[in-house]
């Protein structure tokens, strides 16, 4: 390294101790890009003399060959690792960096100021406690300014560092600084905030970041780094209760098992009594195990396993807490969602919901609002678009215990999964743990499903025929229903236009309207089925994640997805509400109308050519379904 501390040639074992009980503080940089963040931070690490000896000499090769400062060194380049990063000038993804002082250890994350990449950032900020927010003071507060300190209030991140940057560009103006002081600390007086100190600087020349600079005389405040070691770190999660979620468990041979994870909050000594917090189940602690042996205590932030005095039942995802002080468990829960997907968050789709280790399928229920991020003002919305952040409502498929985000960040987060591309869309924080649906009883009625499809002698089903628009589904659906009624079965067809005239006359054709008109159409398809009925379905169902959730409602009754594959040409000759001549004309005339997508289905249980006779295709249904239910269930 270019320092190294004469503590170390003398007393290497007291060193080793004194860094080991220095508090260690996780802050982030944020701000607009070309703000400065990369070059603040590799200006930090270069004046704190953290660099080593081959990153001093790569640092000054790779200077004269990609730097953006002449002859000069370009700290920046300390923390644009990605070949990208140092083509464009700019910070992509999240770098991480480890320093250390005599007061204090640091771990910093660069995050990247493009709104492209605002993923990265909240990302970076979920595990600091403190943001370095940096505007440039040329251009003063930026609509991503706003954006990341919201994000960062979000999170739940309460002290600030408004480092107003590339003072040198304007003359070390101190009426510049104390302006961009007054409007921010206006815009912020909204978000919680506990503590922002506002700092100039120049991340270029060094001025404010080690120690105060020449440059600015009127300023009497404490430098970037005095600050950052002196900043009260209060707030103990250790003082919370006990919180740890299972994130494995560990059963080597038939005599150990071990609950691995990490503290969430609070501590716990061998001999304290632990609750499963979705059973209730209970039992003593025997054991605290570290790869570097037992521990007599253990505290939040440490990755241990807990070996348990009873056989209880624990699997992966469950919140093992401090009995008398346990989390709600809860199906229904209110968040606020930052929506970090190309693909818009739509109101009624399902997602997978993973808080921690566990995972389970879930409804955006409502959509309640968006937040404004220059005014921070609600605004009604139907869809949040990238970088968004919206109020939502939460129906999960089974219960989950955690706690409100603001009360524990591991245990009040989550993250929200796209269930076919399996990528990650949407970041949560849990505000209110709603009542369970558990809350209202079901009411079990004497004459049941069972009786009720006993008496029509037949097993009843759901028959889901999808297709493009005009592909001949309620025609197809229409003959099938004929040959089960000559063989006298009971049965009801749900055409999706039909529909829309009575029971979906309040919804419009948005990708919000299209999920909620599939829901209710599965919703009352289940009913029909358990009311004994064979149910037919035609309707578009466009997206296939609608399908799944479709056949998810369903449960236990038999669901048989069919895909009428007919070629556009055929369905264009049919339609005559000139659907797709529109489409035609507009493309011919260089305008942007865009076709509704269709997501063909994967795995249907029946694919039909469209181009073939309907009578045929009806018949191979019905020849379908004899085989898979021999009589009497489906004998025509």
């Amino acid at each position: 390294m270019a320092h190294q501390s004469a503590q170390i040639a003398a007393d290497i074992l007291g060193y080793l101790k004194h860094q080991e009980e220095k508090s260690l503080l996780r802050f982030i940089t944020c701000g607009s890009v070309d703000d400065g963040k990369s070059t603040l931070i590799g200006r930090l690490l270069w004046d704190s003399k953290f660099v080593f000896e081959d990153q001093l000499a790569a640092l000054e090769a790779d200077s004269k060959r990609v730097g953006t400062q002449g002859e000069e060194v370009d700290y920046a380049l300390l923390l644009d690792g990605l070949q990208a990063e140092r083509e464009q000038g700019i910070t992509i993804d999240v770098a991480y960096r480890f320093f250390s002082t005599d007061k204090r250890k640091f771990i910093v994350a660069d995050t990247p100021g493009h709104e492209q990449y605002t993923r990265n950032m909240v990302t970076g900020a979920s595990n600091a406690e403190v943001a370095v927010i940096l505007v440039d003071a040329r251009k003063g507060l930026l609509t991503q300014t706003r954006r990341h300190s919201y994000l960062v209030s979000l999170v739940g991140i309460r002290k600030i560092v408004l480092a107003i940057n590339k003072m040198d560009l304007v003359d070390y103006n101190q009426q510049v600084y104390e302006e961009i002081c007054r409007e921010y600390k206006e815009f912020a007086a909204e978000l919680g905030f506990e503590e922002i100190c506002s700092i100039p600087l120049s991340a270029l020349k060094g001025d404010n970041i080690i120690k105060p600079g020449a440059n600015t005389p009127w300023y009497q405040g404490p430098s970037l780094l005095q600050h950052l070691e002196t900043v009260d770190l209060s707030e103990n999660n250790q003082a919370k209760p006990f919180r740890m979620r299972v994130q494995w468990v560990n059963r080597p041979d038939l005599d150990f098992r071990g609950f691995c994870g990490t503290i969430a909050s609070g501590s716990i000594h061998p001999g304290d009594k632990v609750l499963v917090a979705s059973s209730g189940k209970q039992s003593r602690v025997k054991r605290i195990i570290t790869m570097n042996g037992d521990l007599g205590e253990a505290v939040a932030g440490q990755a241990i396993t807990l070996c348990l005095e009873d056989e209880i039942d624990i699997s992966r995802g469950d919140l093992l807490a401090e009995p008398g002080k346990t989390p709600a468990t809860s199906d229904r829960l209110q968040a606020k969602i930052v929506w970090l997907h190309e693909n818009h968050l739509i109101q009624g789709r399902s997602y997978l919901l993973k808080m921690g280790a566990a995972t389970t399928p879930v409804q955006i229920a409502e959509l309640s609002h968006k937040i404004n991020v220059n005014s921070l003002h609600k605004e009604p919305a139907k869809a949040l678009e990238l970088n968004e952040v919206g109020l939502c409502r939460l129906n999960l498929s089974s219960a989950i215990a955690c706690d409100r985000y603001a009360e524990t960040r591991l245990t009040g987060s989550f993250i929200l999964i796209d269930r076919l591309s399996n990528a990650t869309v949407g970041a949560g924080m849990v505000e209110k743990i709603l009542p369970s649906s558990e809350s209202v009883p079901w009411q079990d009625l004497d004459v049941d499903k069972a009786a009720l499809a006993a008496i029509k002698g037949q097993q009843p089903a759901i028959l889901w025929i999808t297709g493009r628009r005009r592909a001949g589904k309620t025609t197809l659906a229409n003959l099938i229903q004929q040959r089960l009624h000559a063989a006298g079965r009971h049965s009801c067809l749900l055409d999706g236009d039909n529909l829309r005239r009575g029971l979906n006359s309040d919804l419009d054709y948005t990708d919000s309207g299209q999920v909620e008109h599939i829901r209710r159409i599965g919703e009352v398809a289940k009913l029909s089925a358990e009311a004994g009925l064979i149910v037919l379905v035609a309707t578009t169902s466009p997206y296939a994640v609608e399908r799944r959730r479709a056949r998810e409602i369903a449960g236990e009754v038999n669901f048989c997805e069919i895909y009428l594959d007919t070629p556009r040409e055929l369905c264009a000759s049919r339609d005559e509400s000139n659907y797709y001549q529109k489409i035609e004309s507009a493309h011919e005339q260089g305008n942007s109308l865009v076709e509704l997508a269709y997501e063909a289905p994967e795995n249907a249980e029946i694919v039909l050519d469209g181009s073939v006779a309907a009578e045929i295709l009806a018949a191979e249904v019905i020849t379908h379904l004899e085989g898979k239910h021999p009589a009497p269930d489906w004998a025509i």
